[in-house]
């Protein structure tokens, strides 16, 4: 008779270390856990001697075994063998799985650690019951991390499972997991075809004041989607559904006037603040991340532009960033220099990893910063000449949105535009808008206003901030007499676009310069 399945979804894994645990008794802490809904414990101990080893794994068992919650011993399959628990997780460094297996029979539940796609398939190929990926964050728990590998490792290890026909292998991902960011990795690390069965907690609930609560927490989490994820397949949008949806959403935008919270430089804020007014949202620029909270509470979005960045600003977006995935309020990153300087690719990424964004802009060089190509180069935050063909544009958007599972806008002379599924390149736009300061920055601000409006289509939200953008800058440029005149008839054609909008007047949608890929 095979044994029942397992549920791998908020695996525990004990650590008894005063920095961890504190005074508080690991039996009973394990007992609050699993009485909250922890599916699977891993007794991990390091510093103990084999008798309090077996001692413990015993008293744990006692909890874990009526709860039908398995319980594993790291490392030590002597222990597990004299316990009689149901089974081990062993490490790189540890017993080869092989031997495990001939020593703790067929049924025995065997786990392995990996880093690389390598070794998730070695343990694969094995015979493990489960894989561990990891680490994913960095974490205070584990000494020896090899390496970082964020969702974007998680992903490509889940991916090749499944080419070599071992998508069937169970996975848990570890390192940092915590409430505030399971959901979030969970949703960007799954792929099409296979998702993590799991996340192993250490810290969030072994540290925690009342691990049943912790537990509770995260196992309501794991179970629902992130606030940020749609509810809804996107729809299939071409040339003529977009000039219709376009003005109606702009429209939208101005009858609900959304908060637009943006967190940018000195130079931008004013710019920014009447562009939001003029499509139809409330702005409000502060760079306090002690105020995120109660502004992402009002139902707006936020742009993170990192024009001017120190880490005392980055702090406070990460700040933001967190408040307002918390309530799923749309986050755009506008990556301004990127590429620039160490300390900028060091920016990008300490906020990739710190939550999501529903939306990435940026021109070329900064783009390919965030995808994590090596030797992009940039001169200050200006865009600079294109270094990739077309369809090269194309290929580093579509797979930066499917990695991040967002929206991703490539701007420059055609912007390329794409949720990873559906891509359109758009060629509306005039010369204007790069004789000026702050046109990109601006167009973030304008994006994420009708994303506060249009939460569950992101891509249709960000075509429409684009067109109204760009077709607003042609408009414009037809009375400017160059980029000192422009920016004020630039203003105002934002304006009378979504006046037109809110008559229902969209003729100014058929100038859309579209193309699906």
């Amino acid at each position: 008779m095979a044994p029942p399945p397992v549920d791998y979804s908020l695996y525990l894994v004990t650590d008894s270390t005063p920095a961890i645990l504190g005074d508080k008794d690991l039996v009973a802490v394990v007992k609050a856990a699993v009485e909250g809904g922890a599916t699977i414990v891993q007794y991990r101990d390091k510093k103990s001697d084999t008798a309090q080893l077996v001692h413990n794994a015993r008293e744990l068992h006692k909890v874990t075994k009526p709860a039908n919650v398995p319980l594993l011993i790291n490392d030590r399959v002597d222990v597990a063998l004299r316990a009689g628990v149901e089974g081990v997780h062993v490490g790189q460094d540890d017993m080869d799985l092989k031997g495990a297996r001939e020593l703790l029979g067929p049924d025995a539940i065997i786990g392995v650690s990996t880093n690389t796609e390598e070794e998730a398939l070695r343990a694969a190929r094995d015979g493990a019951d489960y894989i561990g990926i990891g680490t994913v964050n960095a974490t205070q728990t584990k000494d020896n991390i090899k390496s970082i590998i964020d969702t974007r490792g998680v992903q490509r290890i889940l991916t090749t499972l499944v080419e070599n026909k071992l998508g069937h292998v169970k996975t848990v991902c570890i390192g940092g997991m915590n409430a505030a960011n399971s959901q979030r990795i969970l949703y960007q690390s799954a792929t099409p075809e296979k998702q993590l069965d799991g996340v192993a907690i250490v810290s969030a609930i072994m540290a925690s004041t009342d691990a049943r609560a912790a537990s509770e927490n995260l196992r309501s989490l794991i179970a629902t989607p992130p606030p940020f994820a749609p509810n809804s397949k996107p729809q299939a949008l071409t040339r003529d559904a977009l000039v219709a949806a376009v003005p109606a959403l702009i429209a939208r935008t101005a009858a609900k006037k959304p908060l637009c919270h943006n967190m940018t430089n000195l130079v931008v804020q004013n710019f920014a603040a009447n562009v939001a007014l003029a499509v139809g949202a409330s702005p409000i620029m502060s760079n306090n991340g002690l105020e995120a909270p109660d502004l992402a509470a009002l139902g707006g979005s936020l742009v993170i532009n990192m024009g001017t960045t120190t880490p005392e600003i980055r702090a406070n977006h990460l700040k933001a960033l967190a408040a307002y995935n918390a309530v799923g309020g749309p986050v755009v990153l506008d990556p301004v220099g990127a590429g620039a300087t160490q300390q900028r690719r060091e920016g990008v990424a300490a906020l990739m990893a710190g939550g999501y964004f529903d939306l990435i802009k940026g021109n070329e060089g900064e783009i390919r910063t965030v995808s994590g190509a090596a030797g992009v180069k940039q001169h200050g935050v200006d865009s600079g000449a294109a270094q990739l063909s077309d369809a090269q544009r194309i290929e580093v958007v579509k797979t930066l949105a499917r990695r991040e599972r967002n929206v991703v806008l490539m701007t420059g002379s055609t912007d390329v535009v794409s949720d990873g599924k559906r891509t359109f390149l758009v060629r509306n736009g005039h010369e204007f808008l790069g004789e000026i300061t702050g046109s990109g920055c601006t167009l973030g601000t304008t994006i994420a206003s009708v994303l506060a409006v249009e939460t569950e289509d992101k891509l249709l939200a960000a075509l429409a901030g684009i067109l109204l953008y760009e077709i607003a800058a042609e408009k414009a440029a037809e009375t400017a007499s160059g980029p000192g005149t422009f920016i004020p008839a630039f203003i105002d054609a934002l304006y009378h676009l979504r006046e037109a909008s809110k008559r229902g007047d969209g003729a100014w949608a058929e100038g859309a310069k579209v193309e699906i890929v």
